[in-house]
């Protein structure tokens, strides 16, 4: 893919713009069931303005984007939270942005069994309330962008990786962070009144 325009910052109303238009370059074409995947979870994403506030856009915009790395244009290492991560950065990306999609869904226990943690650890983990949701909206959308129970999503996962696949091999000692994850984003959609509506 080519380098898209510099990353507007997170308060710029034409993050979301880019963020769409960059993911969809990068993977619209090459990767379309991922892309289905990544406008689903950026779909619900959009949803959740009252909860993540000021930060909306910046969900967003990571949310279409967390699986760019995924492009064959930008798989470097062949670590996706990875190589998304460094082409934000390279693009002028804000390090929350780089930092929730080098994170997302549990990366770091994957990125140990590669082998690939210190790296990984080059962007901040952004600990709170929008890691929390992205992992959920993730975790909770199916490959094809429906809505789907974090257990269903898991099991999915099983079946489509064989066991000595690196995603299977972390999965059961990632499993209790994701769930806290989970369990933390759905109290907070409780709260707001939203669950069920997402």
């Amino acid at each position: 893919m080519t380098s898209p325009e510099p990353a507007p910052s997170s308060a710029d109303s034409a993050l979301i713009p880019w963020a769409y238009n960059t993911a969809e370059e990068a993977l619209a074409e090459a990767l379309p069931r991922r892309w289905s995947h990544v406008q689903g979870v950026a779909r619900r994403a959009r949803s959740l303005q009252t909860v993540a506030g000021a930060d909306s856009g910046l969900l967003e915009a990571a949310a279409v984007l967390h699986d760019v790395g995924y492009a064959p244009g930008l798989a470097e290492t062949g670590f996706h939270p990875l190589d998304g991560a460094r082409a934000l950065r390279s693009w002028g990306a804000d390090e929350v942005m780089c930092g929730l999609v080098a994170h997302h869904s549990a990366a770091a226990h994957e990125a140990e069994v590669l082998g690939l943690l210190d790296e990984l650890e080059a962007f901040s983990d952004p600990h709170g309330l929008l890691r929390d949701l992205l992992w959920w909206l993730d975790m909770t959308t199916s490959p094809d962008g429906d809505v789907v129970s974090f257990d269903h999503r898991m099991n999915e996962v099983r079946n489509r990786y064989p066991d000595d696949h690196y995603v299977i091999r972390a999965l059961d000692g990632s499993m209790a962070e994701r769930r806290g994850a989970v369990e933390r984003a759905e109290a907070c959609l409780s709260r707001a009144g939203l669950t069920g509506q997402v």
